[in-house]
């Protein structure tokens, strides 16, 4: 049997990689989150990785509150930069794949293009800086890892954009949202099916990848979107980035070039606003909506 460990399993991606797990019983999947496996302890790593056997290594884990990264520095980079070093290491040494799940804000916002995955990286902000650490430590001690940016993660779990803006147009009359960032929504089930998709392919291709759902938009339009697929009637007013300042700077542009993955894994990626209408009927279906 194939063992995957899941760190950060009860995230976005976590969650929905749990869901899935449960079409893919040839695989014998371990979930683990901070309580169950610390990552930032490399003897409990390396002690968790020899008893369970571990073949395959997908670390959703990750320090993700970026403003209050700008004051828990150190935190921030033990979860998003240096434990990633600790499992590249960890994989190298008892020979497990992996695939580290990374982020569009590793870049400055300043292109005019989507960003590939050969671009020179400049983050914005300290959360940016501290996912860049841990790219450059997976590369550093495991040559074989799988690295995947991802940006403007949305699902059913945890908390998000989708989930935040139907909460907030069921409880207040109008909204004002940023209108002048633009980027790629990713609905965290799709990315789930194309990490499976990457174990299950015949040929291991290491390397950078970029993946989010296909066009790109604003925030401001990403709000219209799910007010008009959820049948809110909410006032929406766009806004500009001054007037809603945050502790953290943002990348005014982080669209991702997503072609090498689709290449090299034969994926076909849907469009943001389909992927957005499956994941509400989704909630519908749970009751989470």
């Amino acid at each position: 049997m194939t063992n995957i460990l899941v760190t950060g399993a009860d995230g976005q991606l976590g969650m929905e990689l749990q869901a899935i797990a449960k079409d893919n019983s040839n695989y014998r999947f371990i979930f683990t989150n901070r309580h169950s496996l610390d990552i930032t302890q490399e003897a409990a790593l390396e002690s968790f990785f020899k008893e369970n056997e571990i073949n395959f290594c997908i670390n959703c884990a990750a320090y993700t509150a970026v403003d209050k990264a700008e004051e828990e520095i150190d935190l921030a980079m033990k979860i998003n930069g240096e434990s990633v070093g600790k499992l590249a290491r960890c994989c190298t040494k008892y020979e497990a794949k992996l695939i580290h799940i990374s982020t569009d804000y590793v870049f400055d916002g300043n292109a005019a293009h989507p960003y590939k995955v050969n671009h020179k990286t400049n983050p914005v902000n300290y959360y940016g800086r501290t996912k860049l650490v841990g790219e450059q430590l997976a590369m550093q001690y495991n040559s074989e890892a799988i690295i995947i940016r991802t940006s403007w993660v949305y699902s059913n779990y945890g908390n998000n954009f989708v989930k935040t803006m139907l909460r907030l147009m069921e409880e207040r009359q109008d909204l004002s949202i940023v209108d002048d960032q633009h980027g790629c929504p990713t609905y965290a089930a799709d990315l789930a099916a194309v990490i499976i998709k990457i174990i299950n392919h015949p040929q291991w291709q290491a390397g950078i990848y970029h993946y989010c759902n296909d066009g790109e938009t604003t925030w401001f339009q990403f709000a219209q979107a799910i007010k008009e697929l959820a049948g809110k009637t909410c006032d929406l007013i766009p806004i500009s980035t001054a007037q809603f300042p945050t502790p953290a700077t943002r990348p005014v542009y982080s669209s991702l070039f997503t072609g090498r993955i689709c290449k090299r894994y034969e994926i076909e990626i849907p469009f943001w606003k389909d992927s957005l209408k499956n994941c509400l009927q989704q909630a519908m279906v749970t009751g989470q909506a």
